[in-house]
């Protein structure tokens, strides 16, 4: 498989999903993107913007395995990651799978469930395994764990930890979509014709799990030039340095921001990457990673007006 190939994959899914979810070009690169960087996403935004339609889109698209965990507060560790049973007749434990064991899994409203049950998450993140009564089982490739949560209501949530956040390689914010594009979505949605555009699990034409594999392998081949890995660095660097961000990101944003630079430089259909997809990437990678001073919040600056200021201040080889 070449670039020009990947791309037109790519480009396939890409107008699949935008058929669903109208008006929210950026959203669907950043999942795809991430989706070629063996990477999870965080999707947050108010409710109604489509952070769970985006997904079942993605999933129509996609002929391997797909699971919805709903997070609540009593959802226990057990109902994610599965659990030991003992059978009586055979005088034996034998393991039931949770639904983790998956390609896509949807951790809706991840929020809603405390400390404990987030956690469960932790390890199958990070390492695409689960252990269960002491023994490690493997995840079969791909992987992806895409988590929604509400911005704005704190009644009933646990806030993400911090060692959770830095699981997710990307996290995407959707906004309000234009007058017009709220006009096309309120007329499609009443017609019945975004349910009608979500496509078939295993259609023809989707990507099976091999086909994700296989992008993932071309999109690690990418090209990065010596320079660009420099400016990925000092960009994560400055975060540690600068006067309005308390704590910095780690050097898993440096990684995540080359990932996802490759994925970026595969879909335009590319074997190198440009500054640009590094400056491009940059809010997703780094917006969770980061906490800001006590003075930045008072102010009134989140997280992406500091990160763009930032941006500015550190300056881009010239390739």
């Amino acid at each position: 498989m070449t670039a020009i190939d990947a791309a037109g994959q790519c480009e396939r899914l890409r107008t699949d999903i935008s058929r669903v979810l109208l008006g929210q070009e950026a959203v669907v690169d950043q999942v795809i993107i991430a989706l070629l960087a063996g990477g999870h996403v965080l999707l947050e935004g108010v409710p109604g913007l489509g952070k769970t339609l985006l997904v079942r889109a993605l999933a129509g698209c996609f002929s391997g395995n797909y699971r919805r965990i709903q997070f609540t507060p009593d959802l226990m560790p057990a109902d994610i990651t599965g659990h030991a049973i003992y059978n009586m007749a055979e005088g034996s434990f034998h393991v039931r799978r949770g639904p983790v064991f998956t390609h896509l899994l949807l951790a809706d409203e991840v929020n809603r469930a405390p400390a404990k049950t987030q956690a469960a998450l932790l390890e199958v993140m990070q390492e695409g395994q689960v252990t269960i009564e002491g023994e490690a089982l493997v995840i079969e490739p791909p992987f992806m764990v895409l988590a929604t949560q509400n911005p704005i209501e704190q009644e009933g949530t646990y806030p993400l930890p911090e060692a959770q956040l830095d699981r997710f390689l990307m996290k995407v914010l959707i906004d309000y979509p234009t007058a017009e594009v709220e006009r096309q979505v309120a007329t499609q949605v009443t017609a019945g014709d975004t349910e009608r555009n979500i496509p078939a699990a295993g259609a023809p034409g989707g990507l099976a799990p091999a086909d994700v594999v296989a992008l993932r392998a071309l999109a690690a081949t990418v090209l990065v030039d010596d320079q660009l890995v420099d400016y990925a660095v000092r960009i994560v660097r400055a975060t540690r340095e600068h006067p309005g961000i308390r704590v910095g990101a780690s050097p898993r944003a440096s990684i995540g921001l080359l990932q996802t630079a490759r994925a970026r430089a595969l879909l335009r259909g590319e074997s190198f990457v440009l500054p640009d997809d590094i400056k491009a990437l940059a809010l997703p990678v780094l917006r969770h990673r980061v906490m800001l001073t006590a003075d930045t919040e008072i102010d009134g600056l989140d997280a992406d007006q500091v990160l763009t200021r930032l941006l500015e201040d550190v300056e881009a080889p010239r390739t």
